[in-house]
């Protein structure tokens, strides 16, 4: 997909000066003279208008006595002196035609004005340069180029271009095909996590060149490495690539606390929507702890997470990508988006209406260090089967498990806490609990072995208890 419009530009017509006419001056002119035979004159023409040539001399009519003076003009031509008015019945001057504007050049003109605003960050600097060299008729030019911009400017720290031209180096885009005939693939996200080479990015990233096929990763500077999956964690939706031979002087993204982000802190995402790679777009944190149930549209299973919301331009090919605090500190994997076309949370090819959702990066980083130590994803667990589709009352506690087995796993965290099926469970430490996925998504903010408070409801009365979280080693 190309970005850039050709075309080339069309010398303008000369210009009227930059500095605008006097107005009239609105003083009533003099007495008019005695009506006696004057020797005419014509308007002088105003700025807007191209000059009219005077008379040749065989055409220029017997001189008449001039009128009495008029009251000074202004310097500068304004205003005009009023015409001169002839003896009554003396024949009228003839008017020369004026000559015929010159088409061809104003259509120039319009077209240079197109192509100058479709590729103006390509010859903008230059068009005021040309345009004041040429002092065509007079024609002048404030426009300063590019190349008279102080040298030493510098932007401060913490601005946007600031924390974007650091952390561009440290982003990269990855191509990621599989090892079928059809080589299929996507491009995707992924920031520096260590010196060692290891990238960080989402799992349906990378999950197309898993078994077979090949992953490639370039940095900014359009350097490109190649590169193979550490670990997968599909629940989650992040992954941990390494490239084959890292380069040295390696610069890892700084991680913030994702605990201590605020509604209303500036947010700044880096990707590649739709190929598209360093771009650069920004918002704020709209919402926090935001239960994102998202799938790539394949059939596969779902990710859950308690998202970061931000309204920062994400689209198809930011995944994996950094969302970044205005210091440049990482606090979420863009991961999500709010689909119009599809009415959820996905990945597909849908464009951004200012709802994205990042994992939190305190939850990435857990997973990361488990993907670089193991290569496979450890989820918290409680032990019990809830109903996925209900919404509004809480998540409840099914009936039976999958192929018949038992709801409340025996001897399970949930199963020690009291639990036991038809339980709806509203809360799950200080959050609210309306479903299934909303409970998922916040047990996998924990680690296996927290303990947590547990709010529930049986037969229409509200109890709590404390649940220990077990844990569970792969996706399958």
């Amino acid at each position: 997909m190309s970005t850039e419009n050709e075309g080339t530009p069309v010398p303008a017509d000369p210009a009227a000066p930059s500095t605008p006419p006097t107005p009239p001056s609105m003083e009533k002119p003099a007495a008019e003279p005695a009506p006696q035979a004057a020797a005419p004159q014509e308007d002088e023409p105003t700025a807007v208008q191209a000059p009219v040539p005077s008379p040749a001399p065989d055409q220029t009519p017997a001189a008449a006595p001039a009128p009495a003076p008029a009251a000074a003009a202004p310097a500068g031509g304004w205003p005009p002196p009023p015409p001169a008015v002839p003896a009554w019945g003396a024949p009228h001057p003839p008017v020369p035609p004026a000559p015929e504007a010159p088409r061809r050049r104003i259509g120039g003109l319009v077209a240079a004005v197109l192509v100058a605003s479709l590729v103006a960050g390509g010859i903008g600097g230059g068009i005021g340069y040309w345009a004041a060299e040429r002092g065509d008729n007079g024609f002048s030019s404030t426009t300063v180029s590019s190349g008279q911009a102080p040298a030493s400017f510098k932007r401060d720290p913490g601005t946007v271009a600031a924390v974007a031209a650091k952390a561009l180096p440290s982003v990269v885009t990855i191509q990621a095909k599989s090892g079928g005939q059809d080589g299929e693939g996507g491009t995707g996200t992924g920031f520096v996590y260590d010196q060692e080479g290891h990238i960080v990015t989402n799992n349906h990233v990378v999950a197309s060149a898993a078994d077979g096929g090949t992953l490639s990763v370039t940095f900014s500077d359009g350097k490109t490495y190649d590169a193979e999956v550490v670990g997968r964690a599909q629940g989650y939706d992040v992954a941990v690539i390494k490239l084959k031979a890292a380069p040295k002087g390696l610069t890892p993204l700084p991680l913030g606390d994702s605990d201590k982000v605020a509604v209303g802190d500036s947010t700044i995402a880096i990707g590649a929507p739709f190929g598209l790679s360093n771009t650069v777009t920004t918002g704020i944190v709209s919402a926090k702890n935001r239960p994102v149930a998202s799938g790539d549209g394949s059939g596969g299973s779902n990710s859950y997470m308690s998202a970061l919301q931000t309204d920062a331009s994400i689209n198809p090919g930011n995944s994996g990508g950094p969302l970044l605090d205005a210091s440049g500190a990482v606090i979420g994997i863009n991961s999500a988006i709010q689909s119009t076309s599809g009415g959820g949370f996905g990945q597909s090819q849908a464009g951004s209406i200012g709802l994205g959702f990042a994992i939190p990066v305190n939850q990435a980083k857990n997973v990361a260090q488990q993907l670089i130590k193991t290569g496979k994803p450890v989820y918290p667990v409680i032990g019990a089967t809830v109903n996925m589709n209900e919404k509004g009352q809480g998540a409840t506690i099914a009936g039976q498990g999958s192929g018949g087995t038992p709801s409340v796993t025996p001897n399970g965290p949930a199963a020690k806490a009291g639990l036991k099926a038809g339980d709806v469970i509203t809360a799950f430490g200080d959050h609210p609990i309306d479903s299934g996925p909303t409970l998922i998504s916040e047990i996998w903010t924990y680690k296996p072995g927290d303990a947590v408070k547990i709010t529930y409801e049986r037969d229409g009365k509200t109890a709590t208890a404390t649940v220990t979280l077990g844990e569970r080693t792969g996706d399958s």
